[in-house]
């Protein structure tokens, strides 16, 4: 077996790697983050893919190749199904991340518990609870199971060999940065340790068809610690979102390999687990204020799924000599153009105006087609002026002040009937080429200025 030296210092923020010791990575950027680490032998490195049946991977002429509809596990939680496209493929690896206490454990605990109850065999390996722990928090959750196994291990070899003698068909890894290789000197959750345990897991999911969820920590920026290739090398990128102060929560999936992305699944933390919310629009709306100034909603569409949420804004005099932009849930880079557009183009004089920027219910929406209800929202609180309760407001904004036409206007159309608007307002070029529904108000516009003289008639 070849032997091991000590070649290379690598970031345990982003996997650069260098020859030497530095003190700033010159990838990054960060500071004292380059450790020592040893390089493994070639032997141990290039493993023939082989399953557990000793069957090894072999090449096969594309001609000869069988596709077969591969039935999807699904889970009891329609909100989980949608956001992994359909249901868990077996053979899948998934990676979930998280803030500290957002719910992760809790989901995956649930989401196991629910495949276990259609006889299929489950196994949760823990590297940060003992076996009671997850016990105590199963209890609690109303967690049962016959072919249930709680394995509090961070070897991964012998998690493999457990696997092996198991056979169960989901897997859970809490955490990936606790895993270990016995044959790396590295430290646990240092690039290497996440790279090559990411990696052997990878070999067990693809070979033996089983299906792998891996939860991950996130760095203070809210991204997945560890190196970037993690993302990479999984089939499904979840992340888990929400306020720890608030009740809902938000899976969104910014990578899958076998449903479209950027969809976003709802819930809330309630006392005996995490329920979903198969209505999110309804919610993000129930606590509307009538009447009040300041107030836009908008069609967003999250992955295939059309959101209505409420984009709230504040406009005061600023007291000092540069005015305040404060966002949340919003791209402040979206809303200062926003700004300059409706100052250029429709007359607002904003440059002596803070301005303050929510969108309600704990949804960040970063899509093009969100612009005109954050235009008619400024200036809402502007001229204090409330817009009407049953108007909805879709289109994106060019620099010039056009409405610039926005993708799928017609699910948009739909999910405001279904709760309830009666007006919208969407660019002119999206008029056509659609069945128009009944019993509500299509409003075709052009301009920036247009809209806000439809809007705001007794404005000039």
């Amino acid at each position: 077996m070849a032997k091991k030296k000590t070649i290379k210092y690598v970031c345990q923020a982003c996997g650069y790697e260098s020859a030497k010791w530095l003190g700033r990575c010159p990838s990054c950027g960060a500071w004292n983050q380059m450790e020592e680490e040893k390089e493994l032998a070639v032997s141990e490195k290039h493993q023939p893919h082989v399953n557990f049946s000793g069957q090894s991977a072999e090449a096969v002429a594309i001609q000869n190749i069988k596709v077969e509809d591969i039935p999807r596990i699904t889970t009891d939680m329609e909100e989980v199904n949608h956001v992994l496209g359909g249901g868990i493929v077996p053979g899948s690896l998934i990676l979930i991340g998280g803030d500290p206490g957002i719910g992760k454990s809790t989901l995956l605990l649930q989401v196991s518990a629910q495949i276990n109850n259609k006889k299929i065999p489950v196994l949760y390996v823990s590297g940060e609870e003992s076996a009671s722990q997850i016990k105590l928090r199963a209890e609690r959750l109303g967690v049962k199971g016959m072919d249930f196994y709680i394995y509090p291990e961070t070897d991964v070899d012998a998690i493999s060999q457990t696997i092996e003698r198991l056979k169960p068909q989901l897997v859970v890894i809490d955490s990936i940065q606790t895993m270990v290789k016995a044959d790396n000197d590295s430290m646990a959750g240092s690039v290497s340790q996440v790279r090559e345990s990411t990696q052997a897991l990878m070999r067990i999911a693809k070979t033996n068809n089983i299906s792998i969820f891996i939860v991950g920590h996130v760095t203070k920026e809210g991204n997945i610690a560890g190196p970037r290739m993690l993302e990479h090398m999984v089939d499904t990128v979840l992340y888990f979102e929400g306020d720890r102060h608030h009740t809902f929560r938000i899976l969104r999936a910014v990578k899958n390999r076998f449903g479209s992305t950027n969809e976003i699944g709802v819930f809330e933390m309630a006392q005996g687990g995490l329920r979903e919310v198969t209505n999110p629009s309804e919610m993000f709306l129930e606590e509307r204020l009538a009447g009040a100034s300041g107030s836009a909603v908008v069609a967003s569409m999250e992955g295939t799924r059309p959101i209505l949420a409420e984009i709230q804004c504040l406009i005061t005099p600023t007291a000092f000599g540069n005015a305040r932009r404060t966002t949340s849930g919003l791209d402040s880079n979206r809303v200062a153009l926003i700004l300059a557009v409706l100052e250029k183009r429709a007359g607002l004089l904003l440059q002596n105006q803070d301005a303050y920027f929510k969108s309600t219910g704990g949804v960040r929406l970063d899509e093009p087609a969100i612009d005109l209800a954050v235009a008619v929202s400024v200036a809402s609180s502007y001229w204090d002026t409330e817009t009407s309760s049953t108007e909805c407001f879709i289109g994106e904004i060019g620099l010039t002040g056009e409405i610039r036409r926005v993708n799928r206007v017609e699910q948009r159309v739909n999910e405001a009937m279904k709760l309830g608007f009666k007006r919208i307002y969407l660019p002119k070029n999206n008029m056509s080429g659609w069945d128009h529904p009944e019993g509500v108000e299509l409003i075709g516009v052009t301009t920036v200025s247009q809209t806000l003289r439809k809007v705001f008639p007794n404005r000039k």
